[in-house]
């Protein structure tokens, strides 16, 4: 016979006979409810473990009645996604970019697409956010200044054919002398120069020295970038009237630049890309802001 617990006095209900510093423990039964509760989740999980893949076997995991595979419901899924993107792959092949941004539809399409695309093969130069590297010379996608032009025609064509990329019969090419280097122009012109093109955008500038190259930047300069300093976007010939640089837009900066100029290259991605993914890259980054 098993021996009968004490009685708690206050409260009525038996005890476990567990003491702790004089405090009882009550032997106070589980709610019906939560019990019923419990019991149920354990028939689930019996059921779940027949039905369905659940123990990991040496090679592979019980299948379970039903036959059903999470890696077989993934492939369906990514099927279904692949033949609903085909059909939007399929307009934006046939349609010219305007029509493309357009549409509602297809221009949303295309930017989403588009910016995993730039993920992929852009972040490394350009950077996550598009913002490019003035020390490394990669230029900022963000803003209004575009080399060879920003309008979406533009930027397909650079995406497309790359720049100073030599296995391109169409790249984009330009070049500048290299004014010190060649001896076109003595270290003192190329100060005075540097100094003008600082009086172009606005900058902290010495006067006498930009007088002085303002005659010299005219006849050696003005053909492509302007005689304003505009720029000129069908040669590659940057804007020196604006607060934007590629390589920087320091007095000594300009200097390096017209003594030895550094002129980077970016890779044609027709070999790499789809007609349709090309696009969609050009209307993405149309879409950071600084388009045309």
């Amino acid at each position: 016979m098993s021996e009968k617990k004490p009685i708690d006095e206050p409260t009525g209900t038996e005890t476990t006979g567990h003491v702790w510093d004089g405090i009882r423990e009550l032997n106070t039964p589980l709610p019906r409810w939560w019990l019923w509760l419990f019991y149920a989740t354990i028939i689930w999980a019996v059921g779940y473990m027949v039905l369905y893949p659940s123990i990991p076997l040496l090679s592979q995991g019980t299948p379970g009645l039903l036959g059903y595979s999470s890696r077989e419901a993934l492939q369906d899924d990514l099927i279904r996604v692949s033949e609903s993107r085909s059909e939007l792959d399929s307009q934006i092949a046939s349609a010219s970019l305007p029509d493309i941004a357009a549409n509602p539809t297809l221009a949303d399409y295309a930017r989403r697409s588009g910016a995993s695309t730039f993920k992929l093969a852009c972040v490394q130069c350009h950077g996550s956010g598009a913002a490019g590297s003035q020390e490394l010379g990669y230029p900022n996608l963000n803003d209004d200044a575009w080399l060879w032009g920003g309008t979406l025609d533009d930027i397909y064509a650079t995406i497309t054919h790359g720049v100073r990329n030599e296995t391109d019969a169409d790249t984009r090419t330009s070049l500048m002398p290299a004014y010190g280097e060649l001896g076109l122009l003595s270290s003192k012109q190329i100060s005075e120069v540097a100094d003008y093109v600082l009086s172009l955008s606005g900058k902290d500038h010495d006067a006498a020295a930009a007088a002085a190259g303002a005659p010299i930047f005219e006849a050696q300069c003005a053909a492509c970038h302007g005689a304003d300093g505009g720029g000129n976007p069908s040669l590659g010939a940057p804007r020196l009237n604006d607060a934007i640089w590629l390589y920087g837009g320091t007095h000594d900066a300009i200097v390096a630049q017209v003594t030895r100029p550094r002129m980077g290259v970016m890779p044609a991605w027709s070999p790499h890309f789809d007609d349709a993914t090309r696009k969609k890259l050009a209307i993405y980054v149309h879409s950071l802001g600084g388009g045309q």
